[in-house]
């Protein structure tokens, strides 16, 4: 398993970056483009990340992320074992297990 991401939307970014650098003790960066925006920041085996809020799925609170290699067959896995997809995608999606708690995919890089 690759390392998790926890991602905390925010309606006041400088707020938010401030109160995570503060309470992790570490800098959150700004994401390279292709990694979507916000900020990150990894240590202790996780990956914490935050951006600012939108009107998405992913933005209405935290989410952990999972990464996988294959989003298209992760995706039927989740319907198959009773969780449903909010958003799909072919970078990241958005799903609700099979108890309605919300958690997002990640497709791993090469």
């Amino acid at each position: 398993m690759t390392t998790p991401l926890i991602e905390f939307p925010a309606d006041d970014a400088e707020r938010a970056l401030r109160f995570w650098n503060g309470v992790l003790g570490t800098e959150l960066a700004p994401r390279p483009p292709e990694a979507g925006s916000g900020w990150v920041a990894e240590q202790d085996g996780m990956r914490v990340g935050v951006h600012e809020r939108g009107r998405g799925p992913g933005d209405t609170a935290s989410l952990p992320y999972f990464g996988v290699t294959d989003i298209a067959a992760t995706l039927e896995r989740v319907t198959d074992l009773g969780g449903s997809v909010v958003h799909p995608g072919e970078r990241w999606a958005i799903c609700r297990d099979s108890e309605g708690t919300p958690f997002a995919l990640e497709l791993l890089s090469d």
